[in-house]
């Protein structure tokens, strides 16, 4: 069995158990084949005076074992807002002991990087000290938005030399990496998983009352329904899905995630006239998660980039088309009318879609075939082969 050590500064934890649940899911599936094993850092950043939200974060366990793998949680020093140059840096010097430690008793063939930024840096730092190959993957606004900061982009472009292999969540995204200078010949598309079991359509007539009961929130079954899931930040784009309610005459709206952006979100969907029609879910169990998505008309995301959002691959899974933009790797699944519609980043583009998919839905087993090539045993089947070439190749 070789033995991969992965760092990933997003990894769900008790105090944000929502976050990175992509990553885990990956690493477990992985863990799961048997022929490697998996040890994984996330490091946990912390001003120098931990308090406020960052109490709990201080009091997590520095080790624990979590869906078969052997999780470490080793602190640096963060300095909020203004410290994101020094990151990669510090997260290298703190974590470096802990990987020497594991080396020395269980040897490590690979280290791996699940984000290329502040993790791509660190990694490189710390494969390099090693000797070991580096595997870095970018997932999205890693290259989007951190490649348009000038420090950030010099040290992912250093971490890109240093490494044996890159992966990308898309084709699109490879490109972006190819375009900022990074070797397209080490770059591998390596698309996200599924959990099938899970997400898929589910079509109960008293799914609606049982999520009404469970939100808290009047869903018609004769409304439609629409869904938008990511964080409530300005670059995913929920205030143009609320403005867009006004043209969508009925229509239900759900915001699952949480964010900066609430408050004034929720001024927004008031002074619109459809603070009745917009319910703030919030983080939710991922039990709900598909059940809201299946009850949904329309997945909603008028997202400014992504890599390949996994919240596209989940609606589809439970039959629900999509309506979004034409960035990151949205071509690469929303490439019919079965799956849904690209459109401009407008409130009206945005209601036209979605009335276009109402006026004409297509069946749900067809939306949710269109991701038959989705599954955590696939994505672990590629990252395994992915490993097994740059450990070969090293």
């Amino acid at each position: 069995m070789q033995h991969v050590l992965a760092l990933s500064t997003l990894y769900p934890n008790p105090v944000n158990p929502r976050f990175g649940t992509f990553v885990a899911r990956s690493m477990e599936a992985l863990a799961k084949r048997g022929d490697w094993r998996v040890t994984l850092i996330n490091p946990i950043g912390l001003p120098p005076l931990a308090l406020g939200r960052y109490r709990p974060l201080a009091d997590l366990p520095e080790l624990s074992e979590e869906g078969g793998i052997t999780i470490h949680r080793p602190h640096f020093t963060l300095i909020p807002r203004i410290g994101a140059r020094r990151n990669a840096a510090a997260i290298a010097r703190a974590v470096l002991p802990v990987v020497r430690r594991i080396h020395a008793a269980t040897p490590i063939d690979l280290i791996d990087a699940q984000f290329f930024f502040p993790d791509g840096p660190a990694a490189a730092e710390i494969a390099r000290t090693l000797g070991l190959p580096l595997s870095i993957k970018a997932r999205g606004s890693d290259i989007t938005f951190w490649g348009e900061q000038g420090f950030a982009r010099q040290q992912m472009l250093d971490a890109a030399r240093a490494a044996t292999g890159l992966l990308a969540v898309s084709q699109d995204l490879a490109g972006q990496m190819a375009a900022m200078g990074m070797d397209a010949a080490k770059i591998t598309v390596h698309y996200t998983g599924l959990d099938r079991d899970r997400f898929r359509p589910f079509g109960h007539t008293q799914l609606r009352d049982q999520l009404s009961r469970e939100l808290g929130f009047a869903l018609p079954a004769t409304a439609p329904l629409l869904a938008c899931v990511g964080a409530l930040i300005e670059r995913k784009g929920q205030a143009i899905a609320i403005a867009a309610l006004r043209a969508v005459p009925d229509a239900r709206l759900i915001l699952i995630g949480k964010g900066e952006d609430e408050a004034q979100l929720r001024a927004l969907a008031v002074s619109e006239g459809v603070a009745e029609r917009v319910h703030f879910a919030g983080s939710i169990d991922h039990d709900l998660m598909p059940l809201i998505l299946s009850a949904a008309d329309v997945m909603v995301l008028p997202t400014v980039a992504e890599g390949l959002a996994n919240a596209w691959v989940e609606a589809l899974a439970c039959g629900t088309p999509v309506v979004t933009c034409d960035v990151g790797g949205a071509r690469e699944l929303i490439n019919c009318d079965t799956a849904g519609r690209l459109v401009e980043r407008t409130p009206q583009a945005v209601a036209a879609g979605i009335n276009a998919i109402l006026s004409n839905p297509p069946p749900r087993e067809a939306v949710a075939a269109l991701t038959d090539g989705f599954s955590w045993d696939e994505n672990a089947a590629a990252l395994a082969a992915h490993y097994e070439r740059l450990v070969g190749a090293a």
